[in-house]
This record gives structure tokens, sequence and C-alpha cells, in this order.
């Protein structure tokens, strides 16, 4: 207790002998100085050169006792920035096609601004790289895709031609119908109803003219009609253009006098227009079940499973209603005539015996 009692004294001492040096507490490790990084990265007013040599434990020493300057005792200054940065305005690209209407001068940014990327110029020894048109394309890499079974091919190829061959280059009934006549399929996306919601709606317009289907699902109480006209607008819409349907053909106008024929069902049916557009088949898909939930009483909730469903139709035109018709009535005139009775031929009954005659 006596030394550490002597070494107190001893301290006051010391700085009394020094009455021209103020004495500077040490600091602790907690203590920092809040300063702020420049922009540019250039040191600060308080930063030290980097080519001034770190001062020495016995120049501390020496400033201590004597009385010199101490760099430690210089309070670092606060550098706050005057005003705020300028604010970075984008703009249009230089090849931009909006560049032109623009009344104001463009405020283009001084970073990187995008631009058209620039075709790469080829290094020496290298060719320039040509973009070759679709007869000029190397078959032999693309044979694997469009060619993966030769042999096969070839065998189908040799069967087709004997078949025409034999054939004598008469088509088919199917064949000729399916070239002589027009037909769309459409199928609509899926509808959140029911099948037997939307089984009635497509029995409805099933062999309707499609003008006809559409006015009767506008005035439908149905909940599903709309979605059921939104499709037949574009049912009708595709048919149109892809297959071109509904257009009288080159050469053929209308029916001089309207053609009263008979359906399968036995309905008659009047037709003016041969062109004109009609449903032939219309059914329903069904498809996948959502979720839905039913908030109940006391915190339940009960999972829904609402269920999706689809509508398909087949447009056809009067055409082919009218070559069915035909159908129909030649086959019912072959059926009655097989049934038919005829008389005998009157002839002389001669050479008759009682014994055969071999």
């Amino acid at each position: 207790m006596a030394t550490m009692a002597a070494i107190n004294p001893y301290g006051h001492l010391i700085r009394s002998a020094r009455p021209g040096v103020t004495f500077v507490p040490r600091r602790t490790l907690t203590y920092t100085v809040s300063r702020r990084a420049q922009e540019n990265g250039d040191n600060g007013p308080n930063d030290k050169p980097e080519n001034q040599a770190k001062p020495s434990a016995l120049s501390s020493i020496k400033n201590f006792f004597f009385g010199g300057k101490s760099d430690a005792a210089a309070k670092p200054k606060i550098t706050r920035r005057s005003t705020a940065p300028m604010k970075r305005e984008g703009g249009l690209s230089a090849d931009s096609i909006f560049a032109e209407d623009e009344a104001s001068p463009k405020l283009m940014a001084s970073g990187r601004t995008p631009a058209r990327r620039q075709a790469a110029e080829p290094a020496e020894g290298e060719e320039e790289e040509v973009s070759y048109s679709v007869e000029r394309r190397n078959k032999t890499g693309m044979q694997a895709v469009l060619d993966p079974r030769p042999q096969a091919r070839v065998r189908w190829e040799r069967k087709m031609v004997i078949k025409e061959v034999r054939r004598r280059g008469r088509l088919t009934k199917a064949e000729q119908i399916m070239r002589t006549e027009r037909e769309s399929l459409s199928k609509s996306h899926w509808f959140k109803t029911s099948i037997k919601k939307l089984g009635p709606l497509a029995r409805q317009i099933a062999g309707k003219n499609i003008d006809e289907a559409m006015l009767q699902m506008r005035f439908s109480k149905k909940k599903a009609a709309k979605d059921v006209l939104d499709h037949l607008k574009h049912a009708k819409n595709v048919a149109v253009v892809r297959s071109g349907m509904g257009l009288p053909a080159e050469g053929k106008s209308a029916l001089e006098k309207p053609l009263t024929v008979t359906l399968k069902s036995g309905e008659r049916k009047r037709i003016t227009d041969p062109s004109s557009i009609y449903i032939s088949q219309a059914w329903v898909n069904r498809g996948p079940y959502g979720v839905d939930y039913d908030h109940r009483a006391r915190g339940q909730i009960n999972i829904l499973r609402p269920p999706y469903t689809s509508l398909s139709v087949v447009l056809k035109e009067e055409n082919t209603r009218i070559r069915e018709w035909k159908d129909r009535e030649a086959e019912a005139l072959r059926k009655r005539k097989t049934k038919l009775w005829t008389q005998l031929p009157d002839r002389k009954i001669s050479a008759q015996n009682q014994y055969y005659s071999w």
C-alpha cells in the first residue's frame, strides 16, 4: 500500500514541475470519432500522408515530458457535405424510336447507356460467319430429326405408290368428301361450370345454324350461356379465316330455289344458302377440379371442389347437309327396290320328266 501511495504523489509532482504542459487523458478503446468519408476517395484533412513515417516510442516520451507537439492531441475535424448530390435523371437511348418525339432536350445519364450490340469483328485467321438461307442449310446435319427412320419411310412410300396404282387414281368416298367439303373443329377453354349445366346448352345448339345458335345463347337465362356465346363467335371467326367457310364458292351462287331436306331426326330443314355454317356436333368435355373454401360457423372451413368443363363444336356447311340427305334418300330407295316383288316371266313349260335326266 505504501508503494502505491508513493506513486500518486510522484505523478502530481511531475505535472506540477511542468506548468506549461497540459495533461491529456488516455483514450479508451470504446472512444470513436465520427467521420464521413469523401466520395472521391481522397484522404481527409486529418488523414496522414502515406509517405510520413510512424512516430517512434522515444519521440512520444520526449513530447510528453518536454511539451512537444503531440499528433494524438489534435482533434479530428468532421467534414460535412454542404449540398446534396445532383439528381441523375434517365433518358431515352440514342437508338430509341421515341427520341424524335421529345419536345425538351434529352436528359442523358453520365454513366453507361444502353446501345445496340455491335457485331464482333472476326479475328485474324477466322472467317466471318454468314447467315445461310433455308436453301443453303446443311440437310445432312438435320437428317436425324427430319428423317429418323429412313428405311421405314421408304417402305411407306413404296406402299403408297402400290396403293395408288391399284386404285388407278380413284379416290375413296372419305377422301373425296375431305377434298370437296369443309369443316372446322374448335374447343373452348375451361368454363367454371359442371357437365349437368353445360350439357343442355350443347344439345340446344347442336344442329342449328351458327347465327341462330348465337341468338339462342344471347337471350338464354343460363349463366354459362355467356361463355358459350363467346366461344361460338370465336369458332365462327376461326372457321371463316382458316377454312374459308361461309364464303360462296367461285362460279357458284346461292340456290335459285330453296331446297327442303329431311334431317336424320326426321325434322324438315329449308336451305337457301348452301355455303352457310351450321353446328354439326357439340359435346362437353370434363375438365379439372378447382379448390374453393366455404367459411362456416365456429371457425370451420369446408373445402369445395368446383368442376371445370369445356365445349367442343364441329362446324360444317349446308352442302354437307344436302349431301347427307341425298345419300340417305338413295339408300332408302335401294332398300325399297330389294323388297319389291316382281312376277316371273311367262315361259313355255317343256321337257318335263318324272326321272332325272342324269
